[in-house]
């Protein structure tokens, strides 16, 4: 469940917009991403796990407003991170 550094380098480099960039929108909405995958799993099998559900909530809210400040500034990368992201919107 939890994110390993090796890991979170690999998306890091898929989605980064200049070498050393780790803090874009392309990225964050990411990583985020990953770990509401993540937490969709935990799901699965611990469904009374209500505080962790509002954390989910809240990680969802964020990646929302991301792609929402990504669409007002660039409707092309927010296309391009849906397709990669295979997010719904």
């Amino acid at each position: 469940m939890v994110l390993t550094r090796e890991h979170k380098g690999q998306i890091i480099e898929q989605f980064k917009r200049h070498p050393g960039d780790t803090g874009s929108a392309e990225v964050q909405i990411a990583l985020l991403t990953n770990r509401i995958n993540e937490l969709g799993e935990h799901f699965k099998q611990h469904i009374k796990d209500h505080h962790s559900r509002r954390g989910l909530l809240q990680m969802v809210g964020k990646r929302r407003r991301l792609l929402d400040y990504l669409k007002c500034q660039d409707a092309l990368r927010y296309e391009k991170i849906l397709g990669a992201l295979s997010l719904k919107r």
